[in-house]
């Protein structure tokens, strides 16, 4: 999802690197960095030539050694004697001075182990660079320059490895995104704890973004795990709401409450709590009208919703590949009703990435399942590792 915005950091990182190099050369008296490549190849130089000496050394002590062993026998046949066995080859174990391994080991850190520090004006290059990609991927604009704020705090002026700056770099992205994402809240857990059944959920939402089809998945989801739940037909304006959530409801082997279309949608909901109650549910989802969030009238009927039904969980359905239009609308129905969590559909052919980690951010509720295509089990529950290791970081 931000393949741009990790080629953008080696490439950066590589900058910085050739950067610092270079200036090294050009400031041989003043820079701290000595140039590497000129002292790595005199340095070399110097090592090869003592590698020589030590082998020249060698070879003429084995020399010496073997004239020595073969006047032993000789001698030993002149007298009429014998050895009894051969004499052992003596292996002459020579170390590098320790002059020698010293400067192989200075030259070696000064390659592996210098290190950069990035100025302000190095990092404001790179940041107005990293506010263009985000925004491009979908990243809201508070929350870019948050990540920025933090990213400047984690590497501005820090002393960072050559080698490894990539991938300080990287490592220091994804934790502030660790930092912005929230962590979901676990639903069938909580379902499953409240002494007092059932436990209520409204769903909210404009149309077209998957709110009726994503209930199902839920549901599903809790059948699975041994809760049972009755749905709330609460869409009493669009034509054929009523008879989509039928439909699951059919497939699934759910019940679902419904009155006719231009009924009160509050005692929709009103009536599956009640039905819940008698035949001891532990769950209703509460399918509501999907409105624009723009008009006022409407925002205020789902209000009443929530008060009649009085829900334990208010989740908010958006699409993923909506962009900043999600974030608008979820930050409208987090005003209007408080919601609690966030269900973002079409997670599967989402490019960008950016609406997962803004909408949470702004809100300040987290993401609990992502959708990932039609099937009832085509839902997951959000992870932020598995989040950030699909941004590709």
């Amino acid at each position: 999802m931000f393949s741009k915005l990790k080629e953008k950091l080696k490439s950066w990182t590589q900058n910085l690197v050739k950067k610092e190099i270079a200036e090294a050369e050009e400031k041989k008296e003043d820079s701290h960095i000595e140039p590497i490549s000129h002292e790595v190849k005199e340095k070399e130089k110097e090592l090869e030539k003592l590698q020589k000496d030590v082998e020249t050394k060698k070879e003429i002590l084995e020399k010496k050694k073997e004239k020595e062993d073969s006047k032993t026998i000789r001698v030993g046949r002149d007298l009429g004697g014998h050895l009894e066995e051969p004499p052992k080859k003596i292996i002459i174990k020579t170390e590098e001075p320790e002059e020698t391994k010293s400067m192989f080991q200075k030259v070696k850190e000064k390659i592996t182990f210098a290190k950069i520090k990035i100025s302000d004006d190095e990092f404001q290059v790179y940041s107005d660079e990293l506010e263009e990609l985000l925004l491009e991927n979908n990243v809201a604009l508070e929350v870019t320059e948050k990540i920025i704020k933090k990213l400047k705090e984690k590497i501005v002026g820090k002393e960072l490895l050559r080698k490894e700056i990539e991938f300080e770099i990287q490592d220091a992205f994804k934790e502030i995104i660790r930092e912005i994402l929230m962590d979901p809240i676990n639903v069938p857990e909580q379902i499953k704890s409240k002494k007092e059944k059932p436990f209520i959920i409204l769903f909210c939402g404009v149309n077209g973004t998957g709110k009726t089809t994503s209930i199902a998945k839920i549901a599903e989801l809790l059948k699975k795990q041994g809760i049972s739940s009755v749905l709330a037909a609460a869409d009493t304006f669009r034509a054929a709401s009523i008879e989509q959530l039928k439909h699951h409801g059919e497939k699934l082997n759910i019940h679902v409450i419904a009155h006719e279309y231009g009924h009160d949608p509050a005692s929709v909901a009103f009536d599956a709590v009640l039905y819940a109650k008698k035949h001891k549910l532990d769950a209703v989802l509460i399918d509501t009208a999907g409105r624009m969030y723009t008009e006022k009238n409407l925002m205020k009927e789902i209000e009443k919703v929530a008060k009649v039904s009085k829900p334990d969980l208010k989740i908010f359905i958006g699409e993923s590949i909506t962009g900043n239009d999600a974030i608008e609308q979820a930050k409208t129905f987090n005003y209007s009703i408080n919601i609690d969590g966030i269900i973002l559909t079409k997670s599967d052919i989402d490019e960008k990435g950016g609406t997962a980690l803004s909408v949470g951010y702004v809100t300040k509720k987290p993401i609990l399942f992502l959708g990932t295509g039609q099937d009832y089990g085509s839902i997951e529950i959000f992870d932020k590792e598995k989040f950030i290791e699909r941004l590709g970081l």
